[in-house]
């Protein structure tokens, strides 16, 4: 991990957070005694210098425009022990300089058409604690087959009765989406905005690109453009962030692959980046009046891939071809990525493995596409991300939540402008379910719309980063993830994360910081369920969990934290494929 010189006139305070681990539970003693950290305790007459801003990334660009100072307040805390034996770890925090601020579109999600109308009053609540900030509708594949104003069974005129696959032949599982459909199984476009409303969230609207492909009129493009911007002037201004299509390179996709003999205006049978390209720039012209039209103003991204070679599976060369035709049009480029090895039964180090590496190697790639096309470097939006780990029941499992909150930290370090996790709910497929939530379909009582172990983790991510991401270094283990912040309001927080499956006693220390008199933690890790492979379906928070067979604890947002006095110094014991949440607090 990097490492940053320090100025010369700094504070270094030793911190030091705890939780006894037993059973996988870990619980923490009331009581107040302070251990002494062999004498790191540091004072200085001299004054802390105040760090100064990161320039704002292109690749954040105008997703920091809503950038907000962020308080911490105090949580209800009780008194804990401070672990003492062998420090196993050692996490430097360098308050000194600000690596980046933390853009507020960080923490979103997905919401699609097939999980329901997202009504239900405890699920409302539970996403509203969370604060994703950004919601992203249709999503996924069905953006391309979706008619956002269109009735129940009512597709449009100029589509063909039946899609096709890659190889030509008739898709059966393709078929059209309606917007304006109430029935209680989807989601209607105004539920939509009805659940952006409730959750205090803004929206990312993705539109129905694949019907430039199929349409059957004359210029299909300018139908389905006009159907785009039809959508923003219904939007009349509620939403600024909008996508031309989703992962258009994939032949998994409505539009991949036309039937020529139906198409009026010369496309080829399978698409390229430089259609896409051209195409790109007819739904900005026609989205971008609209938006004109009722005093708006949006920005438009476009489909990109995300590494360099694509997979067999996608148009080669993608990203060369659209900026070839599409050049500088876009206001923000789109990626999509689920980390693990596809259709592979990753184990626990493997999916560890991967938030770090491929995170920094996509935005890297994502510099090098706008280089390599002459255009300007873009604002860059993850509008999916996940794991695709099947058959351990990898991506309900705690394991999924400490990868997400790694994603999310590594997110943050490679500055991202927006990140949009897949997905609210999806369905249970034996386990191999991307939802945050349960749609009630595993086949036991576990009710609909109960969180699983990540919405937890995602959970205090947010209480305890603060809005400014810090430098921080690791020594002596290579099994612990640090992820290091400030808040304006003075604190410094710190995520640490272990990637072992033995509890790890670390220590804290802190340069140019005023320690006030207490530091605040949660500690989350999984249950004793899945002792073969580790990826237990349940999450403890400071002790406390489920009172069914997965999940987390239902009183979440009560649980106290644990607290400790910051003088004799901070460590934390970090449980075994567990997370500890730290805010230390500054003299005021």
């Amino acid at each position: 991990m990097r490492k940053f010189k320090p100025i010369a006139l700094f504070l270094l305070a030793g911190l030091v957070v705890q939780g006894c681990k037993k059973d996988n539970k870990t619980t923490g003693s009331t009581d107040s005694s302070g251990n002494q950290d062999d004498g790191i305790v540091v004072t200085t007459t001299g004054p802390v210098v105040a760090p100064t801003d990161a320039s704002i990334a292109k690749t954040q660009g105008f997703w920091l425009d809503n950038w907000q100072a962020k308080t911490f307040t105090a949580p209800a805390s009780q008194d804990a022990t401070k672990p003492t034996g062998t420090i196993m770890a050692s996490v430097s925090i360098d308050l000194t300089q600000v690596f980046t601020k933390v853009s507020p579109y960080l923490f979103g999600n997905n919401a699609n058409p097939y999980i329901g109308q997202l009504n239900d009053p405890g699920f409302i609540t539970n996403l509203t604690n969370l604060a994703p900030r950004i919601i992203r509708l249709p999503g996924g594949s069905l953006s391309d087959e979706y008619f956002w104003n269109a009735p129940k069974n009512t597709p449009a005129a100029d589509v063909p009765a039946q899609l096709l696959d890659q190889n030509g032949n008739v898709d059966a599982s393709k078929g059209y989406w309606y917007g304006q459909n109430t029935d209680t199984w989807t989601c209607s476009v105004d539920n939509y905005y009805s659940l952006l409303q409730q959750t205090a969230s803004t929206g990312i609207i993705t539109v129905n690109y694949g019907y430039a492909r199929y349409g059957t009129s004359a210029h299909p493009d300018q139908v389905a453009a006009h159907l785009a911007a039809q959508w923003v002037r219904y939007d009349h201004g509620r939403t600024k962030f909008w996508e031309v299509g989703n992962e258009c390179y994939g032949n998994w996709e409505a539009g991949y692959r036309i039937d020529q003999s139906k198409n009026k205006d010369g496309q080829p049978a399978i698409i390229t980046g430089a259609l896409y390209g051209q195409h790109f720039k007819v739904f900005a012209d026609s989205m971008r009046k609209a938006a004109a039209d009722v005093g708006a103003t949006i920005k438009i991204g476009a489909v990109m891939e995300e590494s360099n070679p694509a997979p067999s599976s996608e148009v080669s060369n993608w990203n060369a071809g659209v900026l070839s035709a599409a050049g500088n049009y876009p206001d923000f480029f789109i990626v999509h990525n689920y980390y693990t090895a596809y259709n592979q039964q990753s184990n626990v180090a493997q999916v560890l493995a991967t938030p770090a590496s491929v995170t920094s190697s996509m935005m890297d790639w994502m510099k090098t596409t706008a280089t390599n096309g002459g255009v300007d470097t873009k604002p860059v939006a993850l509008t999916e991300w996940n794991i695709q780990a099947l058959g351990l029941k990898q991506q309900v499992s705690n394991i999924a939540g400490l990868h997400a909150v790694m994603t999310l930290g590594e997110i943050i370090r490679n500055q991202f402008g927006e990140a949009s996790r897949w997905d609210l709910a999806n369905g249970w497929d034996s386990g191999n379910d991307q939802g945050l939530f349960s749609r009630g379909d595993e086949g036991d009582i576990t009710p609909a719309w109960t969180p699983r172990p990540a919405f937890y983790y995602l959970y205090y991510f947010q209480k305890f980063f603060g809005d400014r991401m810090v430098p921080s270094t690791v020594d002596q283990s290579a099994d612990i993830k640090a992820y290091a912040s400030s808040f304006s309001s003075g604190e410094a927080g710190v995520i640490l994360v272990n990637t072992s499956n033995t509890d790890e006693l670390t220590k804290i220390t802190l340069k140019n910081f005023n320690p006030g008199d207490k530091y605040y933690y949660y500690t989350l890790n999984g249950g004793t369920d899945d002792p073969v492979n580790g990826f237990s379906r349940k999450v403890y928070v400071n002790g406390q969990g489920p009172t069914i067979s997965n999940g987390g604890p239902a009183n979440y947002a009560s649980i106290v934290a644990y607290s400790a006095a910051i003088s004799g110094g901070i460590r934390v014991t970090v449980p075994g494929y567990g997370a500890v949440f730290v805010v230390i607090s500054n003299k005021k």
